[in-house]
């Protein structure tokens, strides 16, 4: 056993544990209040030795204090605490300022009228729980005792005294006194305390879905923070836990990339989580059957960004599935919207409190599963707001969500925060709103009274089963994961809103109601920096109790996160496979042979993909590209057909197929590949200007000239779509095209860009010239591109600019637009 807080580090190396979660983590409750740059905290095991302790049923009652008893301090429970019947015995943790007492006596007497029972223990010490050895890092610490768990001692009721203390604690509270000897006078109490305890009639009835995470932040190049580097994605777990056993189910590991929120539908039959794709993708959202036996398959993913684009609109945060399991509800970024001009999102090496992540735009969104179709939620939707953290009414018929002025969450020359509460955070205070569903025709949103405008940032709601309460977080800035979270409870119509009895020192959020309306599950730092998860009993009007702690739900030096009751029986979610991530990782070894230039290795690596989803349009859009690096341009044509077969929206296998088809000189249907190219994505450049030329090479002046002014709209600095653009202008036989103004502007701003030195370049600048009148100029002009022409040899353009040149020398403008481009 591991005697004091000095042995923790010597001993904690020598530990493996087995990721199936044994004996891993009790801890004391009183870490102190941690200001925002020095936060003590401490976790712990405490599995006292049976042998040492003596439980008695007899009629015996606790002698009277006298007056100069020291004073036990009872940290675990609280006083007042509500157990569930279903949970296993709890570890009891005091601490004794006599200095003497060797051996304590528990006196447990009953309202009932029942037996007392007596027990004797020697007060083990708390012990610091296993340790993952894969999760200790340069940029974290051991879990360690704070100087109050040094010294404070615990006794565990074994399971017969158990069962019998919340037998006869049903309808009243037991009285548990503790009373401190010593060894040599054992009659003589020296110290006391008491705490009284009751069991609820309400079982939790329901197992709890949690993430089981390392706390190992990763510096990279150029200083860049990461919550997790991508090579310990591995490391996340998901674990499934029901309170009447001693250890979680692992019911996914091993990832190749991250999965984040999770969410179930209310009947139990349904879930939903986001897992991330190929390159980091996170726009992918599963929703699949709750059976015995799962599987989390590519088929089972919904694309957010229907065009296959990555990190562009959607990010993994809070979807949430309908009670009924046929909606999902999400936070996307708007239109004309993109992550990064919509998340607030920083990362620091404290491992303590590692990232700050909070959106500061959105709208909320609703995937409708029979149609496949996802639409903007009318009232949820104003481009004015961020409207986020979005939930159901148990019925579906309304939504209750967290609204905020918008804003840019980066502005230039801000101050970039260094810590989590750093007041130069991105300043946003949400408010709670309720909105109706009305089948996603949405409606007027109205504030929650209680949770709204009151100076605070109100977020992370949650509806009570039986429709009649939110529970919800408060803190001063951002949402959900901060120093300063504290649970809220208001009635659903709104009102006064109650801080809750279950708060603990240092963080308290991401809470889930159990089926039956009766328990609440939440995470907290209290104990440790290193994230647990606590119970607390809600009665009908809304009236919580202290904290319950889960133990053993990781090891001490993992973190629990995102714990959702499940409404399920003990038979289902025994496992879950993850075939999709299988995928993902040979999609992503693909790629990197791709972009390392073995493309023989990499087609390999697509086959294989294909082999295990020949329905995945990205594995058909890569094998399309290997195939034409490797001159098989029909099996290319074919494979990326397939791909926009698969995916009418894949706009990167419609701009793929246009460039094979283009190199086989089949232009129309080139041509009709990008435009579903430009149709998916209008503001695409590259579509628009291979648009452009194909249109030019066919003698279709106007439609050429459309699309390169688009290119340009798009990113006015593509030299070769001013330079033909140019050219049109200037020399097209078509006189409605002619603009010398136009002409003139674009040339200048190509000849600009590539400073004077492209004699085509120079020629199209010259024929501009001539376009409008001006006549010496072009003649100057084209002596330069014929200078720098024959400068760098090229004997035919030479010959080309000096029959330009005794054009403009005759007053003649140019009415030859050139003969062939090239994509």
């Amino acid at each position: 056993m591991l005697k004091n807080a000095s042995n923790i580090t010597r001993i904690s190396a020598r530990l493996a544990i087995p990721l199936s979660g044994i004996a891993l983590i009790l801890a004391p409750l009183v870490a102190r209040q941690p200001s925002d740059h020095s936060l003590r905290f401490g976790v712990a095991s405490a599995f006292a030795d049976e042998s040492h302790a003596a439980v008695l049923l007899s009629g015996r009652t606790a002698r009277p204090a006298a007056s100069d008893r020291a004073s036990i301090t009872i940290d675990y429970p609280k006083d007042g605490s509500i157990f569930p019947p279903d949970i296993l015995p709890p570890t009891f943790i005091w601490r004794d300022p006599s200095g003497s007492a060797e051996t304590w006596h528990f006196d447990i007497t009953f309202a009932d009228g029942s037996k007392p029972i007596h027990a004797t223990s020697h007060g083990e010490p708390i012990q610091i729980g296993k340790i993952d050895p894969r999760c200790v890092s340069e940029n974290n610490k051991l879990p360690s005792l704070t100087p109050e768990q040094a010294a404070a001692h615990t006794w565990i009721p074994d399971a017969d005294t158990w069962a019998i203390i919340k037998q006869h604690s049903a309808e009243h509270p037991a009285t548990i006194e503790i009373t401190g000897v010593t060894g040599s006078a054992p009659d003589g109490p020296v110290s006391e305390g008491r705490v009284t305890l009751t069991t609820s009639k309400d079982p939790v009835g329901a197992p709890i879905f949690y993430r089981d995470v390392p706390l190992m932040p990763s510096e990279g190049a150029k200083n860049f923070i990461q919550p997790l580097a991508p090579s310990s994605l591995f490391l996340i777990n998901w674990r499934l836990r029901f309170i009447d056993q001693p250890e979680s189910r692992l019911l996914i590991h091993d990832l190749h990339t991250c999965a984040n929120c999770h969410s179930f539908s209310a009947d139990g039959k349904t879930m939903g989580i986001d897992v991330d794709g190929p390159k980091n993708d996170k726009g992918l959202y599963a929703v699949v059957p709750i059976r015995a036996n799962m599987s989390i398959r590519n088929q089972d993913m919904v694309s957010w960004n229907s065009d296959m684009s990555v990190g562009k609109s959607r990010v993994g945060f809070m979807s949430q599935v309908s009670p009924d399991g046929q909606y999902v509800l999400s936070t996307f970024a708007g239109a004309g919207r993109d992550i990064p001009s919509s998340f607030f999102v920083e990362n620091f090496k404290d491992y303590r409190f590692l990232q700050v992540f909070y959106p500061t735009r959105g709208i909320l969104a609703v995937y409708n599963r029979a149609t496949g179709r996802r639409e903007p939620l009318p009232g949820a939707d104003d481009p004015k707001y961020v409207q986020t953290d979005g939930v159901w009414s148990p019925d579906g018929k309304y939504i209750v969500f967290a609204r905020a002025e918008a804003k840019d969450p980066y502005v230039d020359g801000q101050q970039l925060p260094t810590h989590a509460n750093d007041p130069s955070e991105v300043q946003i205070q949400y408010n709670l709103y309720r909105i109706p569903f009305n089948g996603g025709k949405g409606g007027q949103p109205e504030p929650i009274l209680g949770a709204s405008n009151d100076g605070m940032s109100n977020n992370f709601p949650k509806v009570s089963p039986d429709g009649r309460w939110i529970v919800f977080v408060k803190c001063r800035n951002g949402q959900l994961m901060r120093p300063d979270s504290q649970l809220y409870i208001v009635p659903v119509d709104g009102g006064v809103a109650r801080r809750m009895r279950c708060n603990t020192s240092l963080m308290n959020s991401w809470h889930s109601f159990s089926p039956n309306g009766r328990w609440l599950v939440f995470s907290s730092k209290s104990r440790s920096v290193y994230t647990q998860m606590y119970l607390t009993h809600i009665d009908e009007q809304g009236h919580d109790s202290p904290p319950i702690y889960i133990d053993n739900s990781t090891a001490s030096n993992r973190a629990v996160n995102l714990p959702e009751f499940v409404n399920i029986m003990p038979d289902q979610m025994e496992s879950i496979e993850v075939p999709a991530s299988d995928l993902y990782r040979i999609i992503d070894n693909a790629l990197a042979l791709q972009q390392a230039g073995d493309n023989a290795a990499a087609l390999a690596e697509w086959k294989k993909a294909l082999e295990i989803d020949p329905n995945d349009a990205r594995a058909n859009n890569g094998i399309g590209i290997a195939l034409s690096l490797s001159g098989d341009s029909e099996g290319a044509i074919a494979y990326l057909r397939r791909a926009t077969q698969i995916n009418p929206d894949f706009f990167e296998a419609y701009y793929n197929l246009g460039l094979e088809l283009a190199k086989k000189n089949c232009v129309d249907e080139a041509i009709d590949a990008w435009l579903n190219t430009v149709r998916i994505r209008p503001a695409f450049a590259a579509g628009h200007e291979n648009l452009g030329y194909a249109f030019y090479l066919q003698g279709k002046f106007a439609d050429s000239l459309t699309h390169l002014r688009l290119a340009l709209e798009a990113d006015p600095d593509r030299v070769s779509d001013l330079n033909l653009a140019a050219n049109l202008l200037a020399t097209s036989p078509d006189s409605s095209l002619r603009n010398s103004a136009d002409a003139l502007a674009l040339a200048d701003r190509a000849q600009t860009l590539t400073h004077g030195q492209d004699a085509a370049i120079l020629d199209t600048l010259s024929a501009a010239y001539a376009e409008a009148g001006r006549f010496p100029n072009a003649i100057k002009v084209e002596q330069q591109a014929i200078a720098i022409a024959t400068q760098q040899g090229k004997t035919a353009l030479v010959g080309t600019l000096k029959e330009h040149l005794m054009r403009y020398e005759s007053n003649a403008p140019l009415r030859e637009p050139p003969d062939s481009v090239s994509f």
